[in-house]
């Protein structure tokens, strides 16, 4: 397929990546040559992916799946027109979008009429454009009357973001711009890749290195990103808690404390103390894989600088006490003074393309837009304003991600599913998808016949990046303008015309347009004084500036400024709780809702690759990526290849107590001997996410994807 980068061109459309949370600038142009038979033949359109240099992100650079995003535009596997499935097992059949609409309005209202509006469940996705995340949250809410609303976002960073508002009162992946990473003196990098996830951003801690800075990377694999560290720790899998406790503790032994930070800008020292006083060195080197030394040496490295950062990712953030891990890093921010300070913090490598934007605005449970909560009556009175309606009609806070899934067919009897592959992407996959075969009825809005709706009773086909208009929020907090740079095929709806066309069938005439920039408006209005207030930011204004950070106020009458400049930098006079003070949390290690036993005797963790994203849905349609990444494996160390009697390429069954996959043994030195490592990006016999455990934290209700008990064998 189509894949060709080229020089900046003087005519073209400047936009951004649909992948990562980085959103790297590109200019998208069409082809004007011929493609080879078999490349790019299908029936979308050809447009070919241009540098764009003066981006402040990305300053051109781009991954593979960057540059070969156009192919999925193109692909044969292409959606054009609706499908239904006219009687219970049947296939799926071509329908016209009068048809689809209609079926889809009449099996959504059938459920609300029978079993009452929470019978209605929508699951969203943390790469719709903020656009669609406010009009899907707002269209669950009055049109459908139901709570029970969430998405994908939910599985990647939620417990960063509680951890976060926790702390600072404030979640923004990151609280300054990337370019301040490679100016400060040195970076934790927690369970991360990102020179496989986001490849663009590792420029960022070369050229940290170059300044003379250090990096530490912590994972328990010896990935591409930790051959670049300094210093890497492996520790086991569901025990970074126990590693950043360990480190608190030496800072308070070692008398490297900053005490007029913590008196003056903090609360909850004390008990923070007594938690991390806890787990001396000794107890975590038991508890982690990481010796005394080791633990030593990256205290060292964090703290003689003047500055540092903390920067996590998945690895901590995918577990059942995910939110007290990542609080456990910002508590060591806190401790010596790394955090409301230039060029020092904490903050999460948000993963999705518009993971920050998306959990924003409206998709999420217990949230309405500018980030307001659900629960608090100011807000309700706020946005119900907005809206025209009563604040008693808006629903109270529903179910979370995995709940949701997990209750479809019993307690929620219908589901409209848009920009989410979870047969694919969510834990105890084969559980989820029995629940989403149970439904009475399930609607689903994407691109490609993704295996989530091949189980659908409606499809619709909807617009990809290129072919519509609208904004992302990378992980800085910057938000951005995707601009429509090609039209779609003929048959093809946008999400935001579906939730119009559905809206009217349901009685809802008004209050949800198609236009992006009219919802962009709206969604500016309801989040003005919120804590992600968008009220200052117009397309005009993202266009001239390449991006503005939230929050950003629109001024007042009686303010001098035109308008507000955005906020790159947050906390540094103060930090977003109501006395302005960073909160401590006083947490301790507990291991992992499943720990190896005699059964199940190794540690899984799970994981992406450079050539694949998320469920794959997208890049498994682009065939330069296939090449490079063309189905799941099994990493494992030569130590347990040689106790199994593996070789490598051997194929490989791994079990765990919900389920079975089978992929080709890749024997590498470069993880521990007690952990198995598989990516999650396929279906069918490999798929991961069979084995994965659906267990809750009970705060950030992210499930444990990052570990669970099982046992390997021979296929």
């Amino acid at each position: 397929m189509h894949d060709m980068v080229t020089a900046a061109p003087s005519a073209g459309t400047d936009t951004h990546c649909p992948y990562c949370a980085l959103q790297c600038g590109m200019t998208l142009r069409p082809v004007t040559k011929s493609v080879p038979e078999g490349e790019g033949a299908g029936v979308g359109a050809r447009l070919e992916v241009v540098s764009r240099p003066a981006f402040p992100v990305n300053k051109g650079a781009l991954c593979g799946k960057g540059r070969t995003a156009p192919a999925v535009l193109a692909t044969r596997a292409r959606l054009t027109e609706p499908l239904v499935r006219r009687r219970a097992g049947g296939e799926l059949e071509p329908a016209t979008w009068e048809e689809a609409l209609s079926r889809t309005a009449a099996g959504l209202d059938g459920a609300r009429r029978a079993h009452g509006p929470d019978a209605v469940g929508v699951f969203g996705g943390g790469g719709l454009t903020n656009e669609k995340a406010y009009a899907l949250g707002k269209f669950a809410r009055l049109v459908l009357g139901t709570s029970q609303i969430d998405y994908n976002g939910r599985f990647c960073m939620s417990s960063a973001a509680t951890a976060g508002t926790r702390a600072f009162g404030l979640d923004r992946g990151l609280p300054f711009p990337l370019a301040d990473i490679p100016r400060t003196g040195c970076v934790v990098l927690v369970g991360s890749n990102l020179a496989e996830t986001m490849p663009p951003a590792l420029r960022y801690l070369t050229e940290l290195r170059n300044n003379g800075g250090s990096l530490i990377v912590i994972d328990p694999r010896r990935t591409r990103t930790a051959e670049q560290a300094d210093l890497h720790l492996a520790p086991r899998p569901g025990t970074d808690l126990a590693l950043a406790l360990g480190m608190l503790h030496l800072v308070v032994a070692e008398g490297r404390l900053d005490q007029d930070f913590i008196d003056a800008r903090t609360t909850g020292w004390p008990e923070t103390r007594s938690a991390a006083m806890a787990h001396w060195p000794e107890l975590v080197e038991h508890l982690t894989g990481v010796s005394v030394p080791e633990l030593r040496q990256a205290v060292r490295l964090f703290c003689d600088p003047e500055h540092a950062m903390v920067l996590t990712a998945r690895g901590p953030e995918q577990q059942s006490k995910g939110t007290d891990t990542v609080s456990a890093w910002i508590n060591l921010c806190l401790a010596t003074g790394r955090a409301g300070r230039p060029l020092s913090g904490y903050g999460c490598l948000t993963g999705q393309g518009n993971g920050q934007g998306g959990r924003e605005h409206g998709q999420k449970a217990d949230q309405l837009p500018g980030y307001r909560k659900l629960d608090d009556p100011a807000a309700r009175a706020h946005v119900a304003e907005v809206w025209g309606v009563d604040p008693a009609v808006l629903p109270g806070p529903g179910r979370s991600a995995y709940e949701l899934l997990d209750a479809l067919g019993q307690d929620v009897k219908a589901l409209l599913l848009m920009g989410s592959n979870p047969v694919v992407s969510a834990p105890h996959a084969a559980h989820v998808e029995q629940r989403l075969r149970s439904l009475d009825f399930l609607a689903v809005c994407d691109v490609v016949l993704s295996e989530s709706a091949q189980l659908a009773d409606v499809v619709l086909p909807v617009t990809q990046w290129a072919e519509e208009t609208g904004t992302t929020t990378n992980l800085e907090g910057r938000v951005l303008l995707r601009r429509k740079a090609a039209d779609p095929p003929a048959g093809v709806s946008t999400d935001l015309g579906v939730l119009n066309a559905l809206a009217a069938r349901l009685g809802w005439e008004k209050g949800f347009p198609a236009e992006p920039e009219e919802v962009f408006d709206e969604l500016r209005r309801a989040s003005a004084g919120g804590p992600a207030d968008y009220s200052g930011i117009t397309y005009g204004r993202i266009a001239a500036e390449d991006g503005v950070f939230w929050p950003c106020p629109e001024p007042g009458p009686y303010e001098s400024a035109a308008t507000h400049p955005g906020t790159p930098r947050l906390f540094l006079d103060r930090f977003a709780t109501p006395d302005g003070r960073a909160r401590f949390a006083p947490v301790t290690h507990r291991p992992a809702a499943e720990e190896p036993d005699a059964d199940y005797p190794l540690r899984l963790t799970t994981g992406r690759v450079l050539a694949q994203y998320q469920s794959g849905a997208q890049t498994r349609r682009v065939d330069t990526l296939n090449a490079a990444a063309p189905g799941p494996f099994v990493e494992l160390h030569p130590q347990l290849a040689g106790q199994l009697g593996v070789a490598d390429g051997d194929r490989l069954a791994v079990v765990s107590r919900r389920g079975r996959a089978v992929a080709p043994a890749r024997v590498t030195a470069g993880i521990r001997p007690d952990t198995v490592f598989m990516p999650f990006h396929w279906p069918g016999e490999g798929r991961a996410n069979n084995l994965t455990n659906p267990a809750l934290d009970p705060l950030s209700r992210m499930p444990e994807f990052k570990t669970c008990a099982v046992r390997v064998e021979p296929a």
